[in-house]
């Protein structure tokens, strides 16, 4: 058993203490005035809905876990190539992250109507009932996250495991997590979008009545979708970054340890590995004051209403650059440069609020992306989908740039290219940490977002006075622009966090050749024998190899087909999977568009308010849709670095999470700025401007806003995920990928 130092404590600590203030926060929102009959009616066809979609979705998930926990025992009892606790491990990952979002969920779906009653005498109050609600879901995810971390942590060294071992084993839960994650986002994206889509194609373009109108079947669905989506969905996908960031870079910090000459069992790898924790909980303890930072004037515009959710962020921000000088001078050891490791977590937070800022100029309807699509919606629904498109593409480049900024930055600032290639990697992993350290308060504002939505649907379904939905509005478009950045902030984070899961890949392949070595020669200590350039070659042991070692061994260059090919393939995953969810939301949406034009054909007095729709049968068509449709693009993830790397080895999966990773984030963040920017322009014209509501200028701009509903809300968001998640399963498979694929390779004739 190795010594903890005392800081790591702050760890669980920084955990508990967000649970508590998560029930603080949810106390406090559901001691508040739920409004009218009708608005507390509305609400709960809603919350009933949210619930029935997400009893379908974990039982669905329940089986593939149930499965994928027989093939993983079956890997470590039969096979040998995985550790038997790692099964029990991906089932922690998975339950935590569902819990996460269910409490998350049942927070979001009791804030809407409570939020809209606010918003009758007080627009602060309204914001403040709204961000609390979604505080709960932030603080929960960091709360839930950091408690397995830190229980496995615990437990495993008291149990004697080597640091060595207690990182292989800890990487592995993040598959559990990013399973969860998948099918969350997916399935809540169909949900949402196909209710979407048929709502406002046949109650705005065909029947011509408001958004969230009583009278329109889907819109009841369509504000299930946007809980299940953008708040569980959400919330599964940052849990997921939160835990590999802080994992990867755990087993970085001890690869870097033992490269600089340090065993993995003395107290200089102790320190690497513990310092990423130390900072996520001081992170949690900074993100509950951001929380309490926030607060508006009675009178406030959206821009006020957005400074004040920038003053809880930017100040969660500078005080954990504070905090982060603190912990890296005095935790982390003199074998790296606390220094070159302190700017990393400000390179990390910086590129986060970059992207963030340039996410809002490509998406809000203040600059001019935005306005040339409304422009364009003078000519017709064709032109705004055209200039939407090329928006999305050109708004990809900063975001690409930033990350590749960052990546440089904290790779030379740790001494990657003078020290060793660990040190690097390890910079980069702490830039991920430091960008999702506040995650407590970033994604507090990003599950605003669809609370105020709901609120203001609430308002216009209830008949509330004008005054009250113009201050949901104003929420409303906040929380438009808040989820949009959130999304860019998504990505961006996912971008670092699977850049160090690449390294963290090889360190699972160091494990899968000890293993293998000890299956067949008992005692021996594995080497490798690695090709050079200036010399014929190099015997190098398993156990004290360098990631440059492994990169030399495996022959990871651009001349190798085998890692060429895996990149082809990786972005043809991306690429596939994108085609997959897209046409996913399309059948979904169309089942849901026949049904709404049925109920307004064969129920009479629909349209005229004197009947009441059938909402729960759009709702089970979403729900569905959404169970049918999400297991596919889903494989894609799952089977495509285990099928390359059985056939191709190490090379070709380090190819597919090239491909997959570069090709990923730039169609992302094209999606989801180019989805972001059509649902802005379309509220722009809905102000009044080119005609406003109900004018060819609008119609136009709804159809660009519905082709950009499953580009922002399904493919988007899904993709980052998709990126993390081929990442977790190459670690989780890379036993049985070293084990197997030479024996493969063999029989088909590829030459190592």
């Amino acid at each position: 058993m190795n010594s903890i130092p005392w800081m790591w404590y702050i760890a669980p600590f920084g955990a508990v203490l967000a649970l508590f203030f998560a029930r603080y926060f949810f106390l406090s929102v559901r001691k508040q005035d739920p409004g009218t009959a009708r608005m507390q009616e509305i609400a709960g066809y809603v919350r009933e809905g949210a619930f029935a979609y997400l009893k379908q979705q974990y039982k669905a998930v329940s089986l593939f876990f149930v499965i994928a926990f027989i093939v993983f025992n079956i890997m470590a009892h039969l096979l040998h190539v995985l550790h038997w606790l790692v099964p029990l491990a991906f089932l922690t990952g998975g339950f935590f992250s569902g819990l996460a979002g269910y409490i998350g969920m049942n927070t979001a779906t009791m804030a809407s109507n409570r939020t809209t009653e606010a918003c009758r005498t007080s627009l602060n109050k309204g914001l403040q009932i709204a961000f609390r609600a979604g505080a709960v879901m932030g603080l929960v995810v960091v709360g839930l996250a950091l408690i397995d971390i830190s229980a496995w942590f615990f437990i495993l060294n008291k149990a004697g495991y080597s640091l060595h071992l207690i990182t292989v084993i800890m990487l592995s839960f993040g598959m559990g997590a990013s399973t969860q994650a998948l099918f969350a986002r997916l399935g809540g994206g169909i949900f949402t979008k196909a209710a979407d889509v048929g709502a406002d194609l046949v109650g705005k373009v065909e029947a011509g009545i408001p958004e969230d109108d009583p009278r329109n079947p889907a819109t009841i669905a369509d504000n299930v979708g946007d809980n299940v989506g953008d708040v569980a969905g959400m919330g599964a996908d940052l849990y997921e970054s939160y835990c590999g960031s802080i994992l990867a870079t755990a087993a970085l910090g001890m690869a870097a340890a033992s490269q600089a000459g340090f065993g993995v069992e003395t107290e200089v790898a102790m320190k690497m590995v513990t310092a990423p924790m130390i900072l996520a909980g001081i992170g949690i303890l900074l993100s509950i004051i951001g929380i309490f930072l926030v607060r508006s004037k009675e009178n406030a515009g959206p821009k006020e209403l957005m400074a004040a959710l920038n003053k809880s962020v930017y100040g969660s921000s500078i005080l954990i650059v504070i905090a982060a000088f603190f912990v890296t001078k005095f935790i982390l050891p003199d074998v790296i440069s606390s220094t070159g490791v302190f700017f990393s977590v400000v390179i990390g937070l910086a590129a986060g609020i970059l992207i963030g800022y340039f996410t809002e100029r490509s998406t809000s309807d203040h600059y001019k992306p935005t306005k040339q699509i409304v422009e364009q919606s003078a000519y017709g629904p064709a032109t705004v989908i055209i200039e939407g498109i090329a928006v999305g593409l050109e708004s990809a480049a900063m975001p690409l740039i930033i990350i590749g900024i960052a990546i440089i930055s904290a790779f030379t600032i740790c001494g990657g290219f003078s020290e060793g290639i660990e040190f690097g990697l390890y910079g980069i992993g702490f830039g991920a940490v430091g960008m999702l350290a506040t995650l407590g308060v970033t994604l507090a504002t990003d599950a605003f977002g669809p609370i105020a939505d709901n609120a203001g649907g609430n308002a216009e379904m209830a008949g509330l006075p004008a005054d009250v939905r113009k201050k949901t509005d104003s929420l409303d478009s906040v929380g438009n622009t808040t989820a949009a950045t959130g999304k860019g902030f998504a990505i961006g984070s996912a971008a670092l966090t699977a850049m160090a899961l690449l390294a963290a890949y090889l360190e699972e392949i160091r494990n899968g050749l000890l293993m293998l070595n000890d299956k067949l020669h008992p005692g021996e200590l594995a080497e490798m024998v690695i090709q050079y350039s200036d010399k014929l070659s190099d015997t190098v042991s398993v156990e004290t190899a360098s990631i440059a070692n492994f990169i030399a061994y495996y022959d990871i260059n651009l001349m190798n087909p085998r890692f060429l090919v895996g990149i082809f393939l990786g972005t043809m995953a991306v690429f596939l999977f994108s085609s997959m969810t897209m046409r996913s939301v399309g059948r979904a949406a169309g089942v849901m568009v026949a049904e709404v034009r049925r109920q307004f054909k064969e129920i009479p007095g629909i349209l005229e308010g004197k009947a009441t729709p059938d909402y729960k049968t759009c709702v089970m068509i979403s729900t569905a849709g959404a169970q049918k449709e999400m297991v596919a693009p889903a494989m894609v993830g799952i089977f495509t670095p285990v099928v390359v790397g059985v056939i191709m080895g190490v090379a070709g999966v380090l190819g597919v999470l090239t491909g997959g990773l570069v090709a990923g984030f730039a169609l992302a963040c094209m999606m989801n700025n180019a989805g972001g920017a059509w649902d802005n322009a379309k509220k722009y014209i809905e102000t009044g401007q080119k005609g406003g509501k109900g004018s060819e200028a609008h119609k136009a701009c709804v159809v660009g806003d519905t082709v950009g509903d499953p580009f922002k809300d399904t493919t988007g968001p899904s993709i980052n995920i998709l990126i993390k998640l081929m990442s977790m399963v190459s670690i989780v498979f890379a036993g049985l990928i070293v084990a197997v694929s030479p024996v493969i390779q063999s029989w088909l004739g590829i030459i190592k």
